[in-house]
């Protein structure tokens, strides 16, 4: 008996009754296809059943192929560093695709250095882009050019409510914060909340929190109206101002006995708190940066909603290399990372 004959491009683009320079081009997500050609090809590739042959499309190119990594930078003991900690091996695991990381940083805090990043990336000519999009503007300006380009690009971290890209890894961040604001409360009514905030660029173009803020606030809307919201910025760059700024707000507050901060810096309040040991407090933070683990494990904290960063640019880089290389695209838009609730009870087995 013959073996079955493989479904080639060819035969997709008689399906559809397009050039099969076009089929090529949807299926390498190379160059401008209009969104209904797209449709039409991925549609009868489902049809048919089409897989391409994966040693053979890498191995006939023989192209080598650049992905760009765009995120901040990565300083020693932050969650950008514990992100990229894995960085070293996604590259080895993509050495046989003919595939290299190039990683662009920036500082987190300054919007001048996120443009002067993103010129170099396109400077490199990437054939796919990896962003943690900090400054809303910036990121909407890159990506309107990416998408000229014909670049995909994948977010991870955080992402914009837009249309174009091609995937999103990390925590649902609207639920995040409303599962945050209901640990916090423990689900029942409270008088009063502080927002530790950290501050960041001069023209507050940076809010990678914005959408987590916006769930804890719905919550606390729905569930505890009557509570109380204050907000306080502080420095990471200068403890003793944070310290003196938490000191004159619970100076006039007293009564105010749940903390929450939504970014991975809760550690930040340490100086506070080891000062204050004597007074019961409720500290919800996010991350597992190592200071964040040990302020748990010594009673400071109350709670952390953990996530594994390092899978986030894991998954994204492979499914920019699947797409690329491939013409596999992800089978989510979407890839929600799962939340772990650390406590003092778990914090040893995590």
């Amino acid at each position: 008996m013959a073996p079955e004959r493989k479904t080639t491009i060819m035969d997709i683009a008689r399906l559809t009754g397009l050039s099969k320079g076009t089929v090529d081009r949807v299926l390498h997500n190379r160059g401008e296809v209009s969104k209904k050609s797209r449709e039409k090809v991925m549609e009868a590739v489902r049809e048919l059943g089409y897989e391409p042959d994966l040693n053979a499309s890498i191995l006939a190119r023989r192209e080598v192929h650049t992905i760009a990594l765009l995120v901040p930078s990565d300083e020693k003991g932050s969650f950008w560093e514990l992100a990229l900690s894995t960085l070293d091996k996604v590259r080895e695991n993509l050495l046989p695709m003919r595939i290299r990381i190039r990683h662009f940083s920036y500082d987190q805090y300054s919007e001048e250095s996120f443009r002067d990043a993103c010129l170099g990336m396109l400077e490199s000519r990437p054939s796919a882009v990896v962003i943690a999009p900090m400054f809303r503007a910036g990121t909407l300006t890159l990506v309107g050019v990416l998408q000229q380009r014909g670049i995909p690009y994948a977010f991870i971290d955080s992402k914009l409510e837009i249309d174009g890209y091609t995937a999103y890894y990390g925590m649902p961040l609207y639920k995040s914060g409303y599962l945050c604001a209901d640990l916090l409360t423990g689900g029942k009514e409270i008088s009063d909340v502080l927002i530790v905030r950290v501050h960041r660029d001069k023209e507050r173009q940076s809010d990678p929190t914005v959408n987590r803020r916006a769930g804890f606030m719905d919550y606390m809307l729905q569930n505890c109206p009557a509570c109380t919201i204050h907000s306080r910025f502080i420095d990471p760059a200068d403890p003793d101002a944070s310290l003196a700024t938490l000191e004159a707000f619970f100076g006039e507050h007293p009564q105010v006995r749940h903390i929450v901060m939504f970014n991975s810096r809760v550690h930040l309040l340490l100086p506070y708190l080891r000062s204050h040991p004597d007074r019961e407090r409720r500290v919800i933070g996010f991350d597992n940066l190592e200071a964040n683990l040990q302020a748990l494990r010594h009673g400071y904290i109350t709670m952390l909603i953990g996530q594994h960063p390092d899978e986030q640019v894991g998954l994204a880089i492979q499914a920019m290399a699947d797409l690329i290389v491939f013409g596999r695209q992800p089978v989510r838009r979407d890839n929600f990372m799962h939340m772990d609730i650390l406590t003092k009870y778990n914090i040893e087995d995590y």
